[in-house]
């Protein structure tokens, strides 16, 4: 049997011509009839986003708010009004569990205004204790301290809410004890570890999705809506363009995590090789698609249980799916390859992975030129910084184009640069190894050199060119520009 509605919720129904239609009671007419307003949408979710617009639009939601009412139909109303509309789809489940399967059934009946910083403290203490309603046997009794804290976070928020709309003094849940954060490591695997990962990988039938992971470092979501065309097979452009989550024990298709997360990544000719080899043994429209239903994509959860088998039987450590993405940025920057992260706070635990990147020698972004400067070098006359504004012109003044400037006194002449030292490797007497007088001869002076184009010009690994750029550096025969490129400083004679 359905749940029976809430006064003020309003209704929901699947019209014949297949679309979603919400209506909701916004007041009574003369003879006691009740005036409706309606919203239709083409899915049920949306639907619901436009009904609970409707309902402050109206004011249906702000006249049900009293200060004596249960905390349970409080944190309802919060959540179906402000919180719920803005959430995505994930998060939105993760709400919804803290609040009717946790804070609802233990505190939910005590009075909005009677609701104290006790009361809140004996439920955290029960979570803790006894509060897991699944898998008792495997993970015992208690709650994790990071769902306790959770739990903590959604109600003073919720709190805070109804402090803001006048109905209590006092957010209780201010000052709580709360259990401590702890965050987990990240994890990296070595080069021996991957590849035996990837041996292994190959054996069960894992091979290509885990190269591409290490490859790319895609979210699990996102590697599983992948889709053939996504793929341009002749330039190796892979277009990231959505991702498959979990909503109520079924799989759906969503926009990435982010609006940065839709991008366009080149893939190594090696990985583009493999996946072509794995276009010719797959029909599907998919590029992983489910072993057991038809024109579906591959369950990102049967992806985390199938990766943690091949750890085991490779006998590498255990790590999460998200410890390939922080293995494929290490990698990259032991390669020369230029990784960005945007810096989060030093004490925050979801600050640890990107701030571990920057400390490890990644790009520190604050704005988009801190991107942009690394390729200033390679597009000189593309790639610029914006000028600083000029001070307004004083009035009265006019533009130098529209009238002659008056005459000015000729500047001095620039002293003209010092020249450089000359450094002879026709018999090297600098005791310089073959490697750095490659990487010398493919430095200039004037424009400095990114380290992987240096690479590509002596056709050295990259991690012989920044071995060679350490030395050469320290010798003081090169100088650092930004984190990956270099200035010769010093001529070369040859002869």
């Amino acid at each position: 049997m359905a749940r029976k509605r809430k006064q003020g919720e309003g209704t929901l129904r699947l019209r014949k011509d297949g679309r979603w239609e919400g209506r909701i009671v916004v007041g009574y007419d003369e003879k006691g009839a009740p005036v409706t307003k309606s919203v239709t949408a083409v899915s049920k979710v949306v639907c619901q986003e436009k009904l609970e617009e409707l309902k402050v639009k109206c004011g249906v939601v702000r006249g049900r708010a009293k200060p004596d009412m249960p905390f349970g139909e409080w944190i309802d109303l919060w959540y179906q009004t402000w919180s719920k509309p803005g959430l995505r789809i994930t998060t939105q489940q993760c709400y919804a569990d803290r609040i009717y399967h946790h804070i609802i059934p233990h505190i939910g009946e005590i009075p909005l205004n009677k609701l104290t910083q006790s009361d809140l403290q004996q439920f955290y203490a029960e979570l803790k204790r006894n509060g897991r309603r699944i898998r008792r046997d495997l993970y015992g009794p208690g709650l994790s301290d990071r769902m306790v804290r959770s739990c903590h976070t959604t109600c003073r928020i919720a709190l805070e809410k109804a402090k803001t709309e006048g109905l209590i003094r006092v957010n209780p849940a201010i000052s709580c004890k709360l259990p401590p954060k702890k965050a987990q490591e990240m994890q990296v695997l070595s080069h021996e570890e991957m590849q035996r990962f990837l041996i292994q990988a190959k054996e069960d039938g894992f091979y290509e999705m885990m190269l591409l992971e290490l490859a790319t470092g895609m979210r699990r979501g996102e590697i599983c809506a992948l889709q053939w065309d996504d793929l341009n097979q002749r330039t190796g452009e892979l277009h990231i363009q959505r991702q498959v989550i979990h909503v109520a024990g079924a799989l759906h298709e969503s926009a990435p995590k982010t609006k940065s997360s839709d991008r366009v990544v080149i893939l190594p000719p090696a990985v583009l090789a493999v996946l072509r080899e794995l276009k010719e043994r797959t029909d599907s429209r998919w590029m992983f698609p489910s072993p057991v239903k038809e024109d579906a994509p591959l369950d990102p959860q049967s992806v985390y249980r199938k990766m943690k088998k091949v750890l085991v039987r490779a006998q590498c450590k255990d790590i999460r799916f998200y410890d390939l993405r922080h293995t494929f940025a290490t990698t990259a920057l032991e390669q020369g390859r230029e990784v960005f992260a945007v810096p989060g706070p030093f004490d925050a635990p979801m600050s640890r992975g990107t701030n571990a990147l920057i400390r490890e020698g990644a790009g520190l972004v604050c704005e988009a030129w801190d991107v942009l400067s690394f390729y200033e070098s390679r597009y000189p006359h593309k790639l610029r910084p914006l000028r600083a504004k000029l001070p307004p012109l004083p009035k009265g003044s006019t533009p130098p184009e529209d009238e002659a400037a008056p005459a000015q006194p000729a500047a001095p002449a620039a002293p003209s640069a010092p020249a450089l030292p000359v450094l002879d490797i026709s018999h090297d007497p600098a005791g310089l190894t073959d490697d750095q007088i490659a990487v010398l001869s493919v430095l200039q002076t004037d424009v400095p050199t990114l380290t992987d184009d240096a690479a590509l010009l002596t056709d050295l690994p990259v991690r012989r060119v920044l071995s060679a750029l350490t030395v050469l550096e320290i010798d003081g025969y090169v100088s650092r520009q930004g984190t990956r490129s270099f200035l010769r400083t010093v001529e070369l004679k040859k002869e």
